[in-house]
């Protein structure tokens, strides 16, 4: 995605930006899309369809929902979690507005809608891809809405006028139907075009044939621990990773390279958000891992630390947790380098700064600018030996585990294989291989759910709470919307 896709969405915004479908949750209908300006033509889609992946990368780029409730973080210099981290949510703290995934989720209606009028008959091809990404991207943000939320309005129609329904909040399990049938719906567009290849990725930052399946395998693994799906769901995760693996994808031989190369290069990522220096201020989410120089003035190591010079460019917020750092029991753990680097002053040890996403040292400066990763193959590998393990079948988990283990050069899992045990040593193992990836509170949930770990026992800021694992709904939404009920607990 280049600063032309940006330019494109800012023009787009400025004609289509509505409140309509921020409506269905939150406030009163104040404008209506003015669709007479767009979709005109059938080059309108195509810039369309970019724009919408720019409310996807600000949920990706977004760590409040998928790493700040887990254990993986502890303040540095500069703290700046929010009430998630401490788990003191409550509807008047830290409650989510759901605008922003919402206002995606509209604009995939919308062109849903007004793509139908058009033939595309001179590249029918261009029609069926559009339809995928935009079918992917509703299932993308549903997705990612239901594990903060829980259970969620169903919003499919077009919302051009100020006739706005006001729904009610459909159960989880109802929405993960609608997520896996609008995956399928995406991957047979893509199956019905005319050069269909499946190992196929023309743009890694774009939904392809093998990323819709990535998010469709991670779906159901949700769907098999957290929806009660059982044994059905996971088997079909199973599968769709056995078909992900047919997609002519590998392993980066050095673990740098998995966020140290661009993902349009990189052959273990499915798919990224893209990150310019120019075009966020400062960078990605892990800026608030990098510390700025006058913090780290004096380290004796300070070669190896991936500070800033300007503040602006590094918050010096977050350091590795002691509990992440005790999952890497064994010291060749080739990952330890490309985690953290613990800042070592003449008094002795200090901050143990995160260099999972180390940015690019720029002639001014360094800055948070590597791709954010969405799915890659070593997660995809751990999901299916989950998958597995949850079905009781230790030997073919380990085998998904080990090959995760090879590139970390921590040698074969010789543990016992009983269900209990491997499925903790996978959790484990997506601790350390997906460190600071944005998935672990996720992960988290889905292992308590699965029977694996008591989370509230494990998450040292739940001990002793009793705070939900969703998230509550902000009073004001439910103000402008009567029909929607706040979240369970939060009552």
């Amino acid at each position: 995605m280049k600063k032309w896709t940006i330019r494109i969405w800012t023009a787009f915004m400025a004609v289509t930006l509505f409140a309509g479908c921020e409506a269905i949750l939150e406030v009163e209908p104040e404008s209506s899309i003015t669709d007479n300006v767009f979709f005109q033509n059938e080059s309108d889609f195509e810039p369309n369809v970019v724009g919408i992946y720019t409310v996807l990368r600000s949920l990706a780029n977004n760590v409040t929902y998928g790493t700040e409730r887990g254990e993986e973080l502890i303040s540095a210099s500069n703290s700046r979690f929010t009430v998630a981290w401490s788990h003191t949510l409550s509807p008047t703290s830290g409650a989510v507005n759901y605008a922003e995934w919402y206002r995606g989720i509209g604009h995939c209606n919308l062109l849903l809608e007004k793509i139908q009028g058009f033939g595309f008959n001179s590249n029918p091809d261009l029609k069926k891809s559009i339809l995928a990404e935009t079918y992917a991207l509703r299932a993308w943000f549903y997705f990612h809405l239901i594990r903060v939320i829980g259970d969620a309005p169903i919003m499919l129609q077009a919302v051009t006028g100020e006739d706005v329904p006001l729904l009610a909040r459909s159960p989880a399990a109802d929405v993960m139907t609608q997520i896996l049938k609008d995956a399928d719906a995406a991957l047979d567009q893509f199956k019905s075009m005319s050069k269909f290849s499946k190992s196929a990725y023309p743009s890694r930052y774009r939904f392809a044939y093998g990323s819709v399946l990535a998010m469709k395998a991670e779906a159901l693994m949700w769907k098999a621990k957290v929806l009660a799906g059982g044994d059905a769901a996971l088997q079909q995760a199973v599968d769709v990773i056995t078909e992900i693996e047919t997609t002519g994808l590998q392993l980066n031989a050095s673990f740098a390279d998995v966020t140290g190369k661009r993902a349009s290069e990189n052959p273990e990522v499915l798919m990224a958000a893209f990150y310019h220096r120019d075009e966020t201020p400062g960078g990605n989410y892990a800026k608030n891992a990098l510390p700025f120089e006058s913090i780290v003035q004096g380290a004796l190591n300070l070669d190896s630390i991936p500070w800033v010079k300007n503040s602006g460019n590094g918050q010096g917020a977050y350091q590795i947790s002691p509990l992440s750092r005790t999952l890497f029991t064994n010291p060749a753990d080739v990952r330890i380098p490309f985690t953290w680097v613990t800042e070592r002053q003449p008094t002795g040890p200090k901050v143990a700064w995160i260099t999972k996403y180390p940015g690019k040292q720029y002639t001014d400066d360094r800055i948070s600018d590597n791709d954010i990763i969405l799915y890659r193959l070593a997660d995809l590998f751990l999901l299916k030996a989950e998958a597995f393990a949850a079905m009781n079948n230790g030997a073919l988990a380990k085998t998904y585990l080990d090959k995760v283990r090879a590139r970390a050069k921590t040698g074969e899992y010789t543990g016992a294989t009983d269900k209990a045990v491997i499925e903790k040593e996978i959790l484990n193992e997506r601790g350390r291989e997906l460190y600071f990836e944005n998935k672990r509170w996720w992960d988290l949930v889905r292992f308590h759910k699965g029977g694996t770990i008591d989370i509230y026992q494990y998450i040292p800021n739940l001990i002793g709470k009793t705070t939900p694992l969703f998230w509550p709904v902000n009073t004001t939404v439910m103000a402008n919307n009567p029909n929607i009920d706040q979240t369970e607990g939060y009552k």
